[in-house]
């Protein structure tokens, strides 16, 4: 069974940086597109970013979109999520996930379209 294994949570002030990581268990899965959700307590788990398998088109949730970037690593099966001028707003567990076969015309913002998720990381932004 695929496992997605997220890491780079922690406490940050507002205005801080964290990088979050994601990889799959097995390199044999290098060919999915990955993305990161996130649920703040008491709300629904929501889309954030996401990238093609080949990295070649990126998507952002407007609120992050200038502040957060997504990115694959050279071997393209691990994922990063570079979070800069952190907000209170930010806080909320993070998800990785992976999609073996979205639509070519996907913006990946739908969870019905993924097929692997992650255990979730902690991302807390102080104010």
């Amino acid at each position: 069974q695929l496992q997605l294994i997220e890491s780079g949570g922690g406490l940050v002030q507002a205005g801080g940086s964290l990088r979050l990581s994601c990889a799959p268990s097995s390199a044999r899965y290098s060919s999915m597109s990955l993305g990161w959700f996130r649920q703040a307590p008491g709300k629904e788990r929501d889309f954030v970013a996401a990238v093609t398998w080949s990295g070649d088109r990126t998507y952002y949730k407007d609120s992050v979109r200038g502040r957060f970037a997504i990115s694959r690593g050279t071997a393209r099966n691990t994922m990063y999520l570079q979070m800069n001028n952190l907000k209170p707003e930010d806080t909320a567990i993070y998800y990785c996930a992976g999609a073996l076969d979205p639509d070519s015309d996907s913006d990946l913002t739908q969870e019905g379209e993924y097929d692997y998720w992650g255990q979730g990381t902690q991302v807390t932004v102080s104010s």
